[in-house]
């Protein structure tokens, strides 16, 4: 293949991942293509660079004639490319601004430091081979059984800092995506899980039961039931059970958010209905917030009609609109929903990011939380699935959020347990005080 023809593909693909192809039909071949272009854009610029200098430098002695239109649509791709790079490195500012207008310009005061400029800077070593992601600070105790009658679905992996504390630590599960039909444990949210227990999490990641074999709500029960086993088993790793965050991506964003909200529903907890299955905060990635095409959005009624009823549900809308509307999160939310960092790719061809801007509005407007959204340019969906120079400002933007309400969460709490004990008749530990975003 000519240098002509690999530089009309690459510019296919860069130019999809600038403004992808719209449609409902066209949403996973614009996805597949622009997700990795967008996150290996710097590998993709270098690759681009190396193919326009070779060609230029063997046409120059003479072993073949020039391309011009070649080299011509390379400097196109090389400037598209940059484009989508420093697009990437953006998010550092918009995760910043939406972290400081949810919880206030002050809230990096309330944290164990202050990020330094290494924090903050893109790892740019790190992101040579994007696909290593291992951290010799964490430890993974892989398989661990927390609901064994369903196999390997019901396993799941506890990360860990190498070097144990004697204080109990805050708990993140990781919940996965994969259209509630695939996906495991050890494929998403890596980089978030290995930077935390590095820093001292425990991390959960989970397998759970998936459609069609198991029509949902099979899916949102296995995630309570691991909630559950958090609260029984996690202070046998060294975390706080009382303690939990929840975060997830695509289908996993959509279960995390709707754990979120239906805290302790007799419906999604058969058998376990007496469980504590509330959550302290949750950072949903790219979710599903309407399952079932309430807010009018013609892309979500395609969602329900061409592939949840049919795949994941098992049953039509009209058959039974209630098992949608049960499970869409955007109409469980009530004044006691926690705490959300809600983020979504403004270029998501999978799901809509209209989903996620009117989730939250939802929020704000009937919740008593603090809710923070991030809406990232160029991201497509699955932005976070392996390190990339959006994924690392990603990481550490949760990274500095949950920081900063685990240490509000641990002034309550400790607050509220010096009343008790001082026999004021404290009741349980409620959110960090707080600015409303």
């Amino acid at each position: 293949m000519g240098i002509l023809r690999r530089q009309v593909v690459t510019a296919a693909l860069t130019a999809n991942a600038i403004r992808p192809v719209p449609g409902f039909r066209a949403g996973i071949p614009a996805f597949a293509a622009g997700w990795l272009t967008s996150e290996l854009a710097p590998h993709l610029l270098a690759l681009t660079a190396t193919d326009a200098a070779v060609h230029a430098a063997t046409t120059r002695r003479g072993r073949r004639s020039r391309s011009r239109a070649g080299l011509a649509l390379a400097a196109l791709n090389i400037a598209g490319q940059a484009f989508l790079v420093d697009q990437a490195r953006r998010v550092r500012k918009e995760a910043e601004d939406a972290l400081v207008e949810g919880i206030g310009a002050d809230y990096v005061e309330q944290l164990d430091a202050l990020p330094t400029p290494a924090d903050l800077a893109t790892p740019w070593r790190q992101l040579v081979n994007p696909f290593r992601m291992r951290n010799a600070e964490v430890v993974v105790e892989r398989n661990v059984a927390y609901a064994p009658e369903h196999g390997k679905r019901g396993l799941l992996d506890v990360y860990r800092p190498a070097t144990a504390t004697t204080e109990r630590a805050p708990v993140l599960l990781q919940v996965h995506g994969g259209g509630w039909t695939i996906g495991s444990k050890d494929e998403q949210g890596i980089p978030l899980m290995q930077h935390l227990a590095a820093k001292g999490w425990i991390c959960v990641a989970i397998n759970y039961r998936l459609a069609p074999r198991d029509p949902f709500p099979a899916q949102i029960v296995d995630v309570k039931r691991a909630i559950a086993w958090i609260r029984e088993h996690i202070a046998e790793y060294g975390g706080d059970p009382d303690y939990i965050a929840i975060t997830g991506g695509s289908a996993g964003g959509h279960l995390t958010a709707l754990a979120a909200v239906t805290p302790n529903d007799p419906a999604y907890q058969p058998g376990f209905e007496d469980a504590d299955t509330s959550v302290a905060v949750a950072v949903p990635h790219y979710g599903v917030y309407d399952f079932s095409g309430c807010t009018g959005l013609r892309s979500a009624e395609l969602m329900r009609d061409r592939f949840l009823a049919p795949r994941i549900v098992q049953r039509s809308w009209t058959e039974d609109p209630e098992v949608f509307r049960a499970g869409t999160p955007l109409l469980r939310i009530t004044k006691e929903a926690p705490d959300f960092f809600v983020l979504h790719g403004a270029h998501d061809s999978l799901v809509a990011v209209e989903q996620a801007r009117l989730f939250v509005a939802r929020l704000r407007e009937v919740s008593g939380a603090t809710v923070v959204y991030a809406e990232l340019p160029g991201a497509q969906h699955a932005f976070d699935v392996f390190p990339s120079i959006r994924s690392a400002h990603v990481v550490r933007a949760i990274d500095r959020y949950l920081h900063w309400h685990w240490n509000g969460w641990r002034r309550e709490h400790d607050a509220r347990t010096m009343d008790a004990d001082a026999g004021t008749g404290a009741t349980a530990p409620g959110r960090p005080t707080r600015p409303r975003g």
